[in-house]
C-alpha cells in the first residue's frame, strides 16, 4: 500500500467503498468495508489524500481521518458525477471521486469542525418548529373555517382562533372543540420550544467575535450570525467579496457566448439559508432607511426610484454580501457607506 496517495471513499451508514489510486492514476486496490473494517484500515493505512463526497456524514470522517493523519479533500457531488463511468454504483463513484480530486482547479469544500455542526443543528431545529407551527396554525385556521369562524394568515391573529374555541357558548361542535384545543395546545407548546432556541441564539450571538462583528451591520441579527457561522467556510478561502455573493448565489447567472456578456437572473447556486436571511436582512435595512429618509443622490435613493423594491433588496443583500467578507476578513466592525454614496 506504501505506492497509494489518494483513497477515494463512497461513504454509507453502515458499508464503505474504497478506491486506492497511485500518483499515476492508476488504481491500486478497491475494497469494501464494514463500518469497523473501514476505521481499523483508515488507522492503519500510512497518511494520504483521503477524498470524499460532501453529505452528512463527510464532516465527521473529515474530522476523524484527519486526526488520523490524513489530508481530507471534500467534494461537492455536482463535481463528481461528470467523472463517473457509465453505469452507477458504489465501485464507479468512488473512482470517480478519486478522479475529480486529481483535477488541479477542482473546488473542494471546507469540512465542518464541531462547533459549526452544533450551530447548525440548532439553526435547522429552529426552522424545522417554525414549519411545524405554521403547519398547525393554517390546520387549526381550515378547520374553524369549516364552521364558518375566519382569522387572517399569521400567528398575531392566533388569540382570535382562541377566543372562538374556549367560548362554550358558541356553536362550535364539542367534539370539534377538544380536537381543536388540542391543536391549540401543540402550538404553545411549540412556541415555548421556540422561544428557548431564541434565547439560545441569541446567547450564542453573544460568545463569538464574528457574531458580535456582524451583528453591527444593519439588517443582520443573532440568527443570520448564526447561520453564516454555521454554513459559511472561512471568509480567507475567498479571494474577495464578490466570491462570497456569488457562493450565496446573489450574482446574475451568464449565459455569455462569442465575446457577449449574457446576464440572467441571480443564479441561487449557493447556501439558500444565508441568501434568504441576508435578502430578509436588506429589505428590513430598507424599510429603516426609508423611514429616516433616503437621499435620492445615494445608489439606494437611486436604486428606489427605478427598480422594484425586492430587486433592490437583492441588489443590497449583494453588498452585504461583499461587506460581510470585509468586515470579517479584517475584522472590523460595520462602518456606515451612506447607504453606498454615488
Amino acid at each position: 500500500m506504501e505506492n497509494v496517495t489518494i483513497i477515494g471513499i463512497d461513504l454509507a451508514k453502515n458499508v464503505f467503498q474504497l478506491h486506492g489510486a497511485a500518483a499515476d492514476g492508476s488504481a491500486v486496490f478497491q475494497k469494501r468495508l464494514s463500518r469497523p473494517q473501514f476505521q481499523r484500515f483508515m488507522a492503519k493505512h500510512p497518511a494520504c489524500t483521503v477524498a470524499m463526497e460532501a453529505c452528512p456524514g463527510s464532516h465527521f470522517w473529515a474530522r476523524e481521518l484527519g486526526g488520523m493523519g490524513h489530508t481530507v479533500r471534500v467534494i461537492s457531488p455536482q463535481y463528481v458525477t461528470p467523472f463517473v463511468k457509465r453505469q452507477k454504483n458504489d465501485a464507479a463513484d468512488a473512482e470517480a471521486i478519486v478522479e475529480a480530486a486529481t483535477r488541479p482547479n477542482m473546488r473542494f469544500v471546507e469540512p465542518k469542525n464541531a462547533e459549526q455542526q452544533a450551530r447548525a443543528v440548532v439553526f435547522r431545529i429552529r426552522q424545522k418548529l417554525v414549519a411545524q407551527r405554521i403547519e398547525l396554525i393554517n390546520a387549526l385556521r381550515s378547520h374553524l373555517y369549516e364552521f364558518g369562524y375566519i382569522a387572517p394568515i399569521g400567528i398575531q391573529h392566533l388569540p382570535r382562533l382562541a377566543e372562538v374555541i374556549a367560548d362554550e357558548t358558541s356553536d362550535l361542535p364539542k367534539v370539534a372543540r377538544i380536537a381543536c384545543q388540542q391543536l391549540l395546545d401543540q402550538i404553545d407548546n411549540l412556541s415555548e420550544h421556540l422561544e428557548a432556541l431564541n434565547d439560545q441564539i441569541n446567547a450564542l450571538g453573544k460568545e463569538g467575535e464574528a457574531a458580535r462583528l456582524l451583528q453591527t451591520m444593519p439588517g443582520v441579527g443573532p440568527i443570520t450570525s448564526l447561520a453564516i457561522e454555521a454554513f459559511a467556510p472561512p471568509m480567507e478561502s475567498f479571494r474577495r467579496g464578490r466570491d462570497f455573493a456569488a457562493w450565496l448565489g446573489l450574482v446574475p447567472r451568464q449565459r455569455s457566448s462569442g465575446g457577449k456578456a449574457r446576464l440572467g437572473r441571480i443564479s441561487k447556486a449557493g447556501q439558500h439559508d444565508i441568501r434568504r436571511l441576508l435578502i430578509i436582512g436588506a429589505m428590513a435595512a430598507m424599510v429603516g432607511a426609508c423611514r429616516r429618509g433616503i437621499p435620492e443622490n445615494t445608489w439606494l435613493g437611486k436604486m428606489m426610484l427605478r427598480k422594484p423594491r425586492i430587486l433592490v433588496a437583492i441588489a443590497l443583500a449583494n453588498k452585504m454580501a461583499r461587506r460581510i467578507w470585509a468586515m470579517l476578513t479584517k475584522n472590523e466592525s460595520y462602518r456606515d457607506p451612506t447607504m453606498a454614496a454615488v
